[in-house]
């Protein structure tokens, strides 16, 4: 599997370039505007096309480079709408599956990988803003009508325990922020971790009931986010 994590340090954004190089398919997950060139330079690198473009969720913090990229490659889009819970992205020996986890968002899709050449288990996940390193996404910047900033972190709790940490500790973590970004408050430097190990050690995660979750994830939280 090509696996390649870019990062924006404008807005401490991670995106992901992945695949099989054998199958020739590659993936885009979460691209950047300001990020196209460099998604094509990666898929270059691998000597692979880009045949999906996908977005996990709709982003408050930064312009998805989805459209464009798409335009450039004519490769497939993937936007959150198009998703469906459990449904597979085939890349050849590498499979995304798509895993409903909403809360930051209504709309919103973790991505559960596998690499057939390495085995049948899950070998990571590219969690989009909603588990973070050391943090979980803010729940505000989508809620609108009915759906409250408390209902949407209610809604990120039991996506993030009933769907996340029900897989293998060893499944490792790709989220879409790291520090600096206006998506958390405690978010990590190193944007890559595990399961098991924000199952331990996730500030947010120390809460054992879902009203503390939710209390603890609205307060204080940063100013919102202005797209150029």
């Amino acid at each position: 599997m090509f696996f390649r994590q870019l990062l924006n340090d404008e807005t401490a954004c991670a995106s992901y370039v992945l695949g099989c190089p054998t199958k020739g398919r590659l993936a885009v997950v979460d691209p950047h505007i300001d990020l196209i060139d460099d998604y094509l330079a990666a898929a270059e690198h691998a000597g692979a096309p880009i045949v999906a473009v996908i977005d996990t969720h709709d982003h408050a913090d930064h312009v998805s480079g989805l459209d464009e990229l798409v335009a450039r490659t004519g490769a497939t889009a993937y936007p959150p709408e198009s998703l469906s819970d459990m449904s597979v992205i085939d890349l050849g020996n590498t499979k995304l599956r798509a895993l409903a986890t909403p809360g930051h968002a209504p709309t919103h899709w973790s991505l559960l990988v596998t690499d057939l050449r390495r085995g049948d288990d899950p070998w990571l996940v590219l969690t989009g803003d909603s588990l973070l390193v050391n943090d979980a996404g803010r729940p505000d910047l989508h809620a609108h009508g009915d759906d409250t900033p408390e209902d949407m972190a209610r809604t990120l709790y039991r996506s993030i325990t009933e769907r996340l940490l029900t897989l293998p500790d060893h499944v490792l973590v790709y989220p879409g922020h790291y520090a600096g970004s206006v998506c958390g408050r405690g978010l990590s430097g190193n944007p890559a971790s595990s399961i098991g190990f924000e199952r331990s050690h996730n500030k947010a995660l120390r809460f054992a009931t879902e009203d503390a979750f939710a209390a603890a994830l609205l307060e204080d939280l940063p100013p919102v986010p202005v797209l150029p």
